[in-house]
């Protein structure tokens, strides 16, 4: 069985910690777990990727959570394998500063640019002023009102929250006393909201609670707030928060009521911090539904040269996800990425968006 541990605030405040330190700029430290090549390739780089260095802008707009981290690292594995020059602006949830780091990338004329997340409103006429500009672009985790001209990427989230609320009404039933947890304005949260309303209204689900935020500390920030909410409806039977750093402020709240073994909560995302957390003894934390954000760092980034290449066959490509319960990680003794890679190989995405020259490289 896989090794479990208690589940303090320290060890959930730590992992905030871990992600405002491991993003830098345009270079920095791997985030954990590996990213390798799965397979060599077969074929030599076609054009534009067989002579210098194809220069790409990726601007970022993370936010706390190792989940950013990893996504980085795999985007700058593939890159490397590729002979992209990767340059990484990264604006930390401030939206000011995102627009700003984007209208610089489109000044400096890369071949071309990566969006990951940020706000529509913020973005959409610098995307559009790109695309005037013939700088091809691929967004990722964007809701974008005129995505002309533009691929859009991003994990299958209605899967995503379909999947683990599956897992929710198996658990807990129809009719249950639910809490919600989450926020609005970022593209991934209101399309898993669209989900999550479906399921309200099909199993007769009574929402006692909705609360959340999404911020620079999201766990910690969001644990006052499930607290509260706790405190007015301790007869609640399950939580969904969409999001792993909201979900680890949930975790720590209910065990904050001693209600762990009366609460079951239900994420989204994976990381190794949240598999230490789902894994910790007593956990709340039942299941999460999860790509491995390597793996789709490192997919955003082939999605984009397969287009360079003329090989791309669509405009909208989404990673699927899969449902990871706490049962089957105790069963496959699983504790870290690597070992979640191994049980569930599809995690690695090595047969999406990839080419005999462009194999995947987490």
């Amino acid at each position: 069985m896989a090794h479990s541990r208690s589940i303090t605030f320290a060890a959930l405040a730590a992992t905030a910690i871990i992600a405002l330190t491991g993003c830098a700029q345009s270079s920095g430290d791997a985030a954990e777990g590996s990213t390798k090549s799965t397979t060599a390739a077969t074929a030599p780089l076609p054009a534009p990727f067989d002579g210098d260095p194809v220069s790409v802008a990726l601007v970022r707009q993370s936010g706390a959570g190792d989940y950013f981290e990893a996504w980085g690292a795999g985007a700058k594995s593939q890159a490397a394998a590729a002979n992209i020059d990767l340059t990484i602006t990264d604006a930390r949830n401030d939206n000011a500063k995102h627009a700003s780091d984007l209208e610089q990338a489109i000044a400096s004329e890369p071949d071309a640019i990566i969006v990951d997340h940020g706000q529509t409103d913020t973005l959409q006429p610098l995307i559009t002023k790109a695309v005037d500009a013939g700088i091809p672009v691929v967004v990722y985790d964007l809701a974008l009102t005129d995505a002309t001209g533009v691929i859009t990427t991003s994990q299958s989230d209605e899967s995503m929250a379909s999947g683990v609320l599956d897992q929710l009404i198996a658990d807990v039933g129809d009719g249950a006393k639910v809490g919600y947890v989450s926020a609005t304005g970022f593209a991934a949260l209101d399309r898993r909201a669209v989900v999550w309303d479906s399921f309200v209204a099909d199993h007769d689900l009574d929402v006692v609670f909705s609360t959340g935020k999404v911020s620079e500390s999201t766990a910690s920030d969001n644990i006052p707030l499930v607290d509260a909410a706790l405190k007015q409806n301790p007869d609640v039977e399950a939580i969904f928060a969409p999001y792993d750093e909201i979900t680890k402020g949930a975790v720590q709240a209910v065990i904050q009521n001693n209600l762990q073994s009366k609460v079951k909560v239900y994420g989204i995302d994976i990381s190794n911090a949240d598999l230490e957390v789902i894994n910790a003894t007593d956990s709340p934390w039942i299941a999460t539904s999860a790509t491995d954000p390597a793996a789709v760092g490192a997919a955003v980034v082939r999605s984009l040269a397969l287009h360079l290449a003329g090989q791309l066959d669509q405009d909208d490509v989404q990673f699927p996800a899969i449902v990871i319960t706490q049962d089957f990680l105790a069963e496959n003794e699983v504790d870290n990425v690597d070992s979640l890679r191994e049980a569930e190989p599809s995690l690695t995405l090595d047969t999406t968006v990839v080419a005999d020259w462009l194999p995947a490289t987490s």
